[in-house]
């Protein structure tokens, strides 16, 4: 209490000018932000957020990416082994589904459909494979990936 009463009367004495310390009526400073800082914050968080969300949408297309090498490759394996052990290729992708080399169709990340393009081969894998069939799957996207620039439908 002496604190406060000793600034009120240097105040006075001062003529109303604010003694080096800035303190204002009765000792207490002045507290709060200004317009300006508010608006440097802002301005501030508005950056770092669009730059984490181009980070974020590099990070998607880079997961459905995987994703369609993954299942591609699965297929391709399935259609494989199918063609090894009935000695004659699929005709279509559900024969991986009925002879229980796939548990189902992949959805391809790229489309959203469990629609895929596959490729008809005349060459036979082995000498004891009697008929011709599927012998590729490819994507139906028409996108291009943005990181080699390859189109999806070539993977």
């Amino acid at each position: 209490m002496r604190i406060s009463t000793q600034l009120r009367r240097n105040h006075q004495a001062l003529g109303g000018v604010l003694p080096a310390g800035g303190c204002a009526r009765d000792g207490r400073r002045d507290s709060g932000f200004t317009l300006l800082e508010i608006m440097v914050v802002l301005a501030i968080v508005i950056i770092l957020a669009t730059l984490a969300s181009a980070s974020y949408q590099r990070s998607v297309v880079h997961a459905k990416e995987a994703a369609l090498r993954q299942d591609l490759s699965e297929m391709r394996k399935a259609i494989d082994n199918y063609t090894m052990d009935k000695e004659a290729a699929p005709n279509s992708l559900d024969d991986l589904i009925t002879a229980k080399y796939l548990y189902e169709i992949p959805v391809d990340p790229m489309t959203g459909q469990s629609e895929w393009s596959t490729d008809d081969c005349d060459d036979l894998l082995s000498p004891d494979q009697t008929s011709t069939g599927i012998c590729n799957v490819h994507s139906e996207s028409d996108a291009v990936s943005p990181f080699d620039n390859t189109a999806y439908s070539s993977w």
